[in-house]
């Protein structure tokens, strides 16, 4: 989270177990979109 939403340690370390939670399975959907693109973006260029 720190690399993906600029994030400090200190600001992790202060959200509520819940708000940490929450911005954790956001930040985990991102990354899993990211690599569905990714992933595509290979099978596309293989197929050329």
């Amino acid at each position: 989270m720190i690399y993906h939403n600029n994030w400090s340690l200190e600001e992790l370390d202060n959200m509520m177990p819940w708000e940490r939670e929450i911005y954790l399975g956001l930040t985990m959907k991102q990354i899993r979109e990211e690599q569905k693109r990714n992933e595509e973006q290979e099978r596309q260029s293989k197929a050329r």
